[in-house]
C-alpha cells in the first residue's frame, strides 16, 4: 500500500514539474514582441524565438504589431444644419511600442474605437449634409490626424480612416430627393430657355445677315447700274467730241473723195431706215457728180495741198477709227447702183401717185359738171 502511494507521489511530481518546465517556454513569433515581467514589475522586451522564464514568478505579455482592423459602430450624428444621419467608419491600426500600449492603456483597441466615434461626432457636426457628402476624404483625413495624434502616446499608430457609409435619415433621404428632382427641373427648364434664346438670336442674326447681303446686293447693282450709265454718258460725250473735232479739224485736211465718202454713208443710213418717205438732199446732183469724179468719170480732181498725215492722226486719230473700213471703187459703184435703183423706184412711185391724183381731180370735175 504504501509503495502504491509513493509512486502516485512521484508521478504527481514529474507531471508537476513538466508542468511547470512547458509554461516556462514562450515562443515570440515573427510578428509578435514578448513583455517580461518578473513578480508584476517591467524586466525588458523579448526577441523573437524560443525564449525561457521561471514560471509562477516571470509573466510574459505577447503583442501583434501586425496592422489591425477596427470596425467603428454606426451611430447617428446631427450635422451643422441638424440634418441627423448614420455614419461609421473603419480605421487601420499598428503597434508601434508595445510597451506603452501595454501600460499605457487598458486596451487600446476599445480606447481607438471610442475615441474615434467620438471625434468623428465632432467633425461632423461642425459640418453641413451637402459637404459631408462631398468631401468624404477631406474627413477621412483630419480624422485619421486627430486620432495619430491622440494614440501616440499608447504607442499605436493610425495608419489609414475611411468612412464607410454617410447614410442620412428617411426623412432627410425623402427631402434630399425632392430638391434633387426639382433642382433638375430647374435646370432643364434652364436649357431649354438657353436653347429657344440661342435659337431665336441665331434666326435673328440670320435674318439680319440675309437683309444685310440683299440691301448689299440692290446697293451694287444700282452702283453697276450707275456706272454704265456713267460710261454711256462718258462715251457718248466722248463721240461727240470727236465728232466736232473731225468736223473742226478734219476739214481742212480731207480731200473731196473722202467728204463723197460720208456723203454716201449718209445716204445709205436713209436708205436702212424704216421710213416709208425720204427727204433727199437739194445738193444730191452735186453728190452724185462728186461721186463721179472719184470714180474717174468725168471731171478732174483739183489740185491741193495735202497735210501732213502724222500730224492729221496724232490730232484727230487714225481714219480707221473715225470713218470706219473706207470702202474700194468697186463697193462704192455698188452702193451707187443700188442708190440708183432706189431714186429710180421713189420717182416711178411718185409719178404713179401723181396720176391717181390727177385721174382722181378729172373724174370729180365731171361728176361736178354733170351735177350742174
Amino acid at each position: 500500500m504504501v509503495a502504491y502511494e509513493i509512486i502516485a507521489l512521484l508521478l504527481f511530481a514529474i507531471a508537476a514539474v513538466l508542468v511547470i518546465v512547458i509554461n516556462g517556454v514562450k515562443i515570440i513569433r515573427p510578428y509578435q514582441q514578448g513583455i517580461y515581467m518578473r513578480l508584476g514589475r517591467y524586466i525588458k522586451i523579448l526577441d523573437q524565438g524560443f525564449n525561457y522564464v521561471t514560471p509562477l514568478v516571470n509573466e510574459v505579455v505577447k503583442i501583434d504589431l501586425r496592422t489591425q482592423v477596427l470596425d467603428v459602430p454606426r451611430q447617428e450624428v446631427i450635422t451643422k444644419d441638424n440634418s441627423p444621419v448614420y455614419v461609421d467608419a473603419i480605421i487601420y491600426i499598428k503597434v508601434v511600442d508595445p510597451n506603452k500600449a501595454f501600460f499605457q492603456v487598458t486596451n487600446y483597441r476599445t480606447a481607438t474605437i471610442y475615441l474615434a466615434q467620438t471625434t468623428l461626432r465632432s467633425l461632423i457636426g461642425d459640418m453641413e449634409l451637402d459637404e459631408i457628402l462631398s468631401n468624404r476624404e477631406k474627413i477621412n483625413l483630419q480624422l485619421r490626424d486627430i486620432l495619430d495624434e491622440a494614440t501616440d502616446k499608447w504607442g499605436v499608430k493610425v495608419e489609414a480612416v475611411e468612412i464607410r457609409e454617410v447614410d442620412p435619415a428617411p426623412k432627410v433621404k425623402a427631402a434630399m430627393e425632392s430638391q434633387t428632382s426639382a433642382e433638375r427641373l430647374r435646370r432643364a427648364a434652364i436649357l431649354e430657355a438657353d436653347g429657344k434664346k440661342r435659337a431665336a438670336i441665331l434666326n435673328a442674326e440670320g435674318e439680319k445677315r440675309s437683309r444685310i447681303l440683299e440691301a448689299e446686293g440692290v446697293r451694287q447693282a444700282k452702283i453697276l447700274e450707275a456706272e454704265g450709265e456713267r460710261l454711256s454718258i462718258i462715251l457718248q460725250a466722248q463721240g461727240e467730241a470727236q465728232k466736232l473735232r473731225v468736223l473742226a479739224v478734219g476739214a481742212s485736211t480731207l480731200d473731196s473723195k473722202a467728204l463723197t465718202v460720208l456723203s454716201l454713208d449718209t445716204v445709205k443710213s436713209l436708205g436702212d431706215g424704216q421710213s416709208t418717205k425720204f427727204f433727199l438732199p437739194f445738193e444730191l446732183t452735186k453728190m452724185v457728180e462728186g461721186v463721179s469724179e472719184y470714180l474717174g468719170v468725168s471731171r478732174e480732181t483739183p489740185a491741193r495741198e495735202i497735210a501732213d498725215i502724222g500730224e492729221i492722226e496724232r490730232v484727230v486719230g487714225k481714219a480707221e477709227d473715225i470713218l470706219g473700213p473706207i470702202p474700194t471703187p468697186e463697193e462704192l459703184k455698188k452702193e451707187f447702183a443700188s442708190l440708183e435703183e432706189l431714186l429710180k423706184k421713189e420717182m416711178i412711185e411718185s409719178e404713179h401717185i401723181a396720176d391717181i391724183g390727177k385721174t382722181a381731180g378729172s373724174s370729180r370735175i365731171k361728176k361736178v359738171k354733170q351735177g350742174d
